[in-house]
């Protein structure tokens, strides 16, 4: 397991200190989540801050969520490229050991 580095970050007005294995990458996270709260606070600028951070942390995954469908959508069909590029080739299929 790698090496932890203590690592203050500061969202919402807030500072937090946490743990982390790389760096740059949690900064980057802090940065992103900070974006996304600040921008959610200037849409619902009446709401409390609990609020805020659950639509926020909504959004984010909203964002996540939609990612991870574009990539299986690539994945899918990267491997129907694959496919007919095989039968193109007569490439004979490999089959599955399990």
């Amino acid at each position: 397991m790698a090496d932890k580095k203590k690592l203050k970050i500061k969202i919402f007005d807030k500072e937090y200190s946490l743990l982390v294995e790389n760096e740059e990458i949690a900064k980057e996270l802090a940065i992103y989540v900070n974006k996304v709260m600040e921008e959610t606070k200037e849409e619902l600028p009446d709401q409390q801050s609990q609020t805020i951070a659950i639509i926020a942390c909504l959004n984010i995954a909203y964002d996540l969520f939609i990612e991870k469908n574009r990539n299986r959508e690539f994945l899918i069909q990267a491997s129907d490229k694959v496919k007919k590029l095989k039968l193109l080739l007569n490439v004979p299929e490999m089959s599955d050991p399990s």
